[in-house]
């Protein structure tokens, strides 16, 4: 089963690339993030008619969450717990029958946390400790768990370009790291670093030539409970994708396991 997390950055404009890479890469299960669609705009009916089962959680402009699955789901929750006042649409989970089991799919995209100066990096802090507790009660169930998504943190000095130039960014500061390190000791295995040690960035901004001078980042990243990463088979970066014509500034981030339908 060939699992991946994309930040498409907005699905209208880009659905021609998603459906080329789609038939390109052959995922199994899709996780997008930034689709800046409301649900009943969503643009299905080309993907569906490749063959995937399409379940999402839009918001007009920004933000929204996409899973789309060649099998149907056995169950769909959206929205992450622990505030109901939050409004924004960043959470869906995915729970598919595989055999021997299940296997749960959350596709996230956290909060940039920019300005650090204004209620938005609290925010991208809270979401994160809510993250936290809903990942620890889901790995209760001991059940193979992927959460896969733009993170917006940059784990590693070796995760950025130039450590200088993000030093004081929401998505390098020493709380954001810390976060992502909490969700990480809970017993959680990054996928790309299980099985790569190089600088292997997911997003170059569209400004200052930051795609062919490689000034990237890591951000967009697989997190993997313990039942899922005993069944890691390999990963990928789809980098290439970031030269097509009207590209996304992230790249498809992808894993194989050893799952059976």
């Amino acid at each position: 089963m060939k699992i991946a997390t994309w930040n498409i950055n907005g699905v209208k404009a880009r659905i021609d690339t998603l459906l080329a890479w789609l038939k390109e890469s052959n995922p199994d299960v899709v996780c997008l993030q930034e689709i800046k669609s409301v649900d009943e705009g969503f643009l299905r009916a080309d993907i569906e008619a490749m063959g995937y089962h399409v379940e999402t959680h839009g918001q007009k402009g920004f933000n929204g969450v996409a899973i789309l699955s060649k099998i149907r789901p056995d169950e769909i929750n959206r929205g992450l717990p622990g505030d109901e006042t939050d409004l924004q649409s960043r959470f869906i989970e995915a729970v598919f029958s595989v055999r021997g089991g299940v296997v749960r799919v959350c596709s996230l995209y956290l909060p940039n946390g920019n300005p650090v100066d204004t209620e938005k990096y609290p925010y991208k802090l809270s979401w994160m400790e809510r993250l936290h507790a809903f990942a620890e009660s889901r790995l209760a169930l001991e059940e193979p768990l992927i959460l896969a998504g733009d993170y917006n943190v940059i784990p590693q000095p070796h995760d950025c370009w130039d450590v200088k130039v993000w030093q004081n960014d929401a998505l390098y500061l020493p709380q954001t790291r810390q976060a992502y390190r909490r969700l990480n000791n809970l017993g959680f295995t990054d996928a790309i670093r299980a099985t790569s040690d190089g600088q292997d960035y997911t997003f170059w901004d569209y400004q200052a030539g930051c795609w062919p001078k490689n000034f990237g980042i890591r951000i967009d990243h697989l997190m993997l409970s313990p039942e899922a990463a005993d069944r890691l088979v390999s990963t990928g970066i789809e980098k290439h994708v970031r030269g097509w014509e009207k590209p996304s500034d992230h790249v498809p981030v992808a894993a194989e396991f050893a799952f059976a339908v």
